[in-house]
């Protein structure tokens, strides 16, 4: 089995749990949790190696949010894409909080901070962009994520979504068109 079937297969469960979950079915939301928090804290650990610490709160701010929010998931999109959203903003909170902290704790003449890179900047184009991506259809969106986030090949994207190759490259293009003009008129 390769990554990617691994991959599929663990968002159908975890899609079936949670969608079984918010039918009523608390062993399967239960199960859904557990499962959500094990992939979380690998996300987590994977972003956070400096600050180990902040690990577990991130998990449980971002299981706190999953369900809070429980009633805004759309079935008809990929659950992971859904959660993966949530807590990358949760991640981006815990950094913008740090930052702050930090800023206030440095003294104001240090002459390192005019080299400093601010990987803020960075995360926080991810989250527009990640937002921008869920107002296209899966057509377009699903192939975005695949070939140019993930870095699937066109053969690879078609085999997880269904889609013929050539839509595939059609959806890759539209997408990106899309969301160029959505970025042109928010400007």
């Amino acid at each position: 089995m390769t990554e990617q079937d691994r991959a599929t297969h663990r968002e159908r469960e975890l899609r079936s749990r949670f969608v079984r979950g918010l039918a009523g079915d608390a062993s399967a939301y239960h199960d859904f949790l557990r499962d959500l928090s094990a992939y979380l804290r690998g996300f987590f650990r994977k972003r956070l190696s400096g600050l180990p610490d902040e690990v577990e709160d991130l998990v449980q701010e971002t299981l706190l949010a999953v369900h809070n929010q429980r009633h805004t998931y759309d079935p008809q999109q990929p659950l992971t894409a859904w959660v993966y959203a949530i807590a990358k903003y949760k991640l981006v909170d815990l950094l913008r909080r740090r930052a702050s902290h930090e800023r206030r704790n440095d003294p104001l003449d240090d002459e390192q901070d005019m080299l400093a890179h601010n990987d803020a900047e960075a995360v926080t184009a991810r989250l527009d962009l990640a937002k921008l991506l869920t107002r296209l259809p899966d057509r377009q969106r699903l192939p975005i994520i695949h070939i140019k986030l993930e870095g699937l090949s066109v053969v690879e994207t078609a085999r997880v979504t269904g889609m013929s190759e050539s839509a595939v490259k059609v959806g890759v293009h539209r997408g990106l068109k899309a969301v160029a003009a959505m970025i042109r008129t928010r400007r």
